[in-house]
């Protein structure tokens, strides 16, 4: 029996620690000598750049964590991994193989998310041992930066885990640092599990969290993609912490979908498609006041050029843009008069620090924040999920089965799950946005 069949099996510890490590395991990865192929291409098709075949098993840091991965998700970072923009990540690979020569190869394993069984562990790692279900966090934090004992959010090599890190969590077996680790929620499967982390957290960081916004009960938090990965974690915070969330969506199937959620102020942004103009800002700040009598204190934004100019007009006096990307583009353009005349805030907010994961975390495991997870894939169609995701054709998170054989193992605690609710918990599961699905 190899490693990986005992880890599906429910092998015991002592069978994991037994069996040997695989010289190699399957990924979903890019490769260094296709970084120009896209270039001048209109239409930059992931399917083309990510593959899935055999990658060499790299050793072990002391402080790191071999979890073999029962499944894992796509975020944009993966996207934009495989059409090498804004630059190719191998420049990422190359910059951190100065230091650590093993994530310097041909081919970089992407993923910033799984769910797994840890097979083994290295020489000074205390808190986890072998045969422990775990999910992964995303930041890859230097704990030798002084400042990472404040915020590992601020340290001065910090890395998205899998984006600029190689052996990330689309592949069988995954590389974490073991301050990367947190216990998996005892009543999701294991695609559930993986698919929370990067997003929950970090629409945590921008929304709870001190170095965020910090929201407070009755503010009105505009949330731009609000059925997408970030959203979906967005919108239940915002409701979780006695928020009033006015959340906007592209179509009107979705809109329905964010009221079965609990959000009962929709805008359809299909009215407003035009938001380059001060003209369609007023447009959309006059919605907003339609719908909850004030403007919003609270922008959440990730989407970018397209969004971030009507953000900064729409917030309230004093009020804050927390932005953590630029999903539309990276260059923005807005009317700084509505910035200082009218004393708002923008926010920069990066993924999520240990403390802020774990915190998302328990109210994961607590049953108060929901997996947003709608549609599964199997690692060898890795690339189909990634461009069911850059063509927008998906809600919530699009989760990827590695090692675990077929969908809806790895519960424990039924007891839980069924006071939550199947139809909680499997909410944006088949949802279609009126798109032709990726097949």
């Amino acid at each position: 029996m190899t490693l990986a069949q005992a880890v599906v099996a429910g092998a015991g510890p002592e069978e994991l620690a037994r069996l040997e490590v695989p010289p190699a395991y399957r990924g979903a990865h890019l490769r260094k000598d296709e970084a120009g192929m896209f270039d001048g291409a209109a239409d930059k098709d992931v399917r083309l750049s990510l593959h899935v075949g055999q990658v060499p098993m790299p050793e072990l840091a002391p402080d790191e964590v071999l979890v073999a991965v029962m499944a894992s998700a796509i975020n944009f970072n993966t996207v934009w991994s495989a059409m090498f923009e804004p630059i190719p990540t191998f420049a990422f690979l190359e910059r951190l193989g100065r230091t650590d020569p093993r994530h310097d190869q041909a081919a970089h394993v992407l993923g910033s998310d799984a769910a797994g069984v840890v097979v083994r562990t290295g020489a000074a790692v205390r808190r986890w041992k072998v045969g422990d279900r775990v999910v992964t966090s995303p930041a890859y934090v230097d704990g030798e930066d002084p400042v990472a004992q404040h915020d590992g959010m601020l340290t001065a090599d910090l890395r998205a885990w899998g984006f600029e890190t190689n052996f990330g969590g689309l592949a069988d077996f995954a590389v974490v640092k073991a301050t990367q680790l947190l216990a998996k929620p005892r009543h999701l499967s294991w695609e559930e599990a993986a698919c929370n982390m990067l997003c929950a957290a970090t629409a945590y960081r921008m929304l709870v969290g001190e170095r965020g916004a910090r929201m407070r009960q009755g503010d009105v938090v505009l949330l731009w993609g609000a059925t997408g990965g970030l959203g979906a974690y967005g919108v239940q915070l915002v409701k979780n912490g006695g928020g009033i969330p006015v959340g906007v969506v592209s179509t009107a199937e979705k809109g329905e979908l964010l009221r079965r959620m609990g959000c009962e102020h929709v805008i359809d942004r299909s009215g407003f498609e035009d938001l380059g103009d001060e003209k369609a800002w007023r447009r959309l700040g006059g919605e907003v006041r339609r719908l909850v009598g004030e403007d919003p204190g609270i922008v959440f934004e990730h989407t970018g050029r397209e969004t971030f100019g009507a953000s900064v007009y729409v917030a309230a006096r004093g009020g804050a843009v927390v932005t953590c990307g630029s999903s539309s583009g990276y260059m923005h353009a807005y009317d700084n008069r509505h910035l200082w005349m009218r004393l708002k805030r923008v926010i920069g907010s990066h993924g999520a620090n240990y403390q802020e994961c774990h915190e998302v975390n328990r109210l994961i495991s607590l049953g108060m924040v929901h997996p947003a997870l709608s549609r599964v894939y199997p690692l060898a169609r890795t690339a189909d999920a990634a461009r069911a995701v850059q063509t927008n054709r998906h809600v919530g998170k699009v989760g990827v089965l590695a090692l675990a054989p077929a969908e809806d193992l790895g519960v424990e605690d039924y007891a839980l799950r069924e006071r939550i609710g199947e139809e909680r918990l499997r909410m944006f599961r088949g949802f279609t946005s009126g798109a032709p699905a990726v097949l």
